[in-house]
């Protein structure tokens, strides 16, 4: 292609504080319409905002997550526009002097993509549109948000989704927000252009709203580039708008004309003084910082000799990670962490279920592995122990005792159940004799039948292979 596409992205994170941001309402989501609002949220005559410090809190750890510089002096603004949804009329956020800015994150292939700020605001209401008109519920009117805007750095859709995960994995580590796209809780707008590759200067962007999804971000932007493109080579101009992602039709529409910095009138804010963070201050939010999810992906594969491929499937939530560290060892990290995203990962999938509701704790997790270790049970043995331990909660020991599993390691046991199995399978035995060696797989399955699954695979191996070759 002789264009090359230039996407930002701006995602907006709405923090986990009980309180919103300059008043004293729940943040609860899903309470009945305008019931979490006072007159500082509906901007009332005389109502005054007082700053939530666990926002700032919250501010400083997403800066530092996110490698930014924190701004020991910044400034609230007055964002000026009209919308059914904002009582005042204006917006409070952040213009030229954001708490944090500068940062940056790295993709898999080493790409740096640069965060220009991230900077604290809060939120506007809801319109909720029915056939005869639209109603408004101010309960989310001044949640607070912080507002992560990317440089242009991007070219490709795919490189936007990926930073769009290790952004979210970043905010989950942080437990600053649940993330949740459903909920409102992240949400994203996308910058697109584009210019010929030989070009420096930048396109006419369209700013896409409506991106419920990673998915829909994706597909938005390439509808988008293509969209740009054949405005270009049909002769026509991309004007700076503001369009929307039909989620349905997978087409972006025009919305309304793009407005620019001056629009907004922005000033400062004159209910709020600037906000003054000492060097303690950063210290103390450092020091409370978790490792992050780069970092720890390293940790789990110098300190437990995992894969990469295993190391970046458990750091990838936080609570993954815990749960395998909470008990791993050099010695079962391996066999914990398939049975981590193999067979726990997939029943609490099958059950919506996140891993601290898990009915099987990390320490009965290790004690069933260590079962199978010492040879206590077979891997199959292991399998069913599992299932009863997530249905019930009960542990390893107490399953295997009632259901009589304990692995069968008596060798006179084992050849008797060999002896039974080569008299009934003459014509196997036969096959066998005759060069088919891959029959002894078959009986080694007879074997572990006869036994109900309770021999050891190992011994019955190599007994019946010295039986037949005998």
């Amino acid at each position: 292609m002789k264009y090359e596409a230039v996407i930002g992205l701006e995602v907006h994170v709405q923090l986990n504080t009980n309180s919103k941001i300059f008043c004293g309402c729940s943040t609860q989501f899903g309470n009945s319409p305008n019931s979490n609002v006072c007159p500082v949220c509906t901007g009332m005559p005389g109502a005054l905002p007082v700053l939530n410090e666990e926002v700032v809190n919250s501010a400083i750890k997403i800066g530092l997550g996110l490698g930014c510089k924190i701004a020991q002096e910044s400034v609230f603004a007055r964002k000026q526009y009209f919308y059914p949804d904002s009582p005042k009329n204006y917006q409070i956020s952040q213009y030229d002097k954001p708490t944090t800015y500068d940062g940056s994150v790295v993709l898999k292939n080493g790409k740096k993509l640069g965060i220009t700020r991230a900077h604290i605001e809060e939120d506007a209401g809801k319109l909720i549109h029915i056939q005869d008109g639209s109603l408004v519920d101010f309960n989310r009117t001044t949640m607070p948000l912080i507002e992560i805007v990317s440089e242009p750095d991007m070219r490709i859709p795919e490189e936007a989704y990926e930073y769009l995960m290790i952004v979210k994995q970043i905010l989950r580590y942080l437990e600053v927000s649940d993330c949740n796209m459903e909920e409102g809780s992240l949400r994203c707008d996308a910058n697109i252009s584009i210019r010929p590759k030989t070009q420096e200067e930048l396109g006419v962007k369209a700013e896409v709203k409506n991106l419920n999804s990673f998915k829909a971000v994706q597909k938005a932007i390439y509808y988008e580039i293509e969209r740009q493109i054949d405005v270009v080579e049909s002769g026509g101009k991309v004007i700076q708008e503001t369009r929307l992602w039909d989620e349905k039709k997978e087409i972006t529409l025009s919305m309304r004309s793009k407005e620019e910095a001056h629009d907004y009138r922005y000033f400062p804010e004159p209910d709020l003084p600037p906000l003054v963070i000492s060097t303690e201050w950063i210290n103390k939010i450092k020091a409370s910082m978790p490792i992050l999810p780069s970092r720890r992906k390293e940790k789990l594969m110098n300190d437990y000799g995992l894969s990469e491929y295993d190391a970046d499937v458990l750091t990838n939530e936080k609570d993954f990670a815990d749960y395998f560290e909470t008990v791993a060892t050099r010695r079962n990290a391996k066999i914990l962490a398939n049975w981590i995203m193999v067979e726990l990962l997939a029943k609490l999938n099958k059950k919506n279920q996140n891993i601290q509701d898990s009915p099987v704790s990390a320490e009965n997790l290790a004690k069933l592995i260590f079962l199978i270790q010492n040879n206590t049970i077979s891997g199959k043995i292991a399998k069913i122990v599992f299932e009863e331990m997530f249905l019930q909660g009960k542990t390893a020991d107490l399953i295997i005792k009632e259901k009589n599993l304990v692995q069968i390691t008596d060798t006179k046991a084992i050849e008797a159940a060999i002896d039974d199995v080569l008299e009934v399978n003459k014509g196997a035995v036969a096959e066998y004799k005759a060069g088919k060696i891959k029959i002894l797989g078959f009986m080694v399955g007879k074997v572990m039948q006869k036994t109900q699954g309770k021999a050891n695979p190992g011994l019955v191996n190599k007994m019946l292979k010295e039986k037949l070759d005998a």
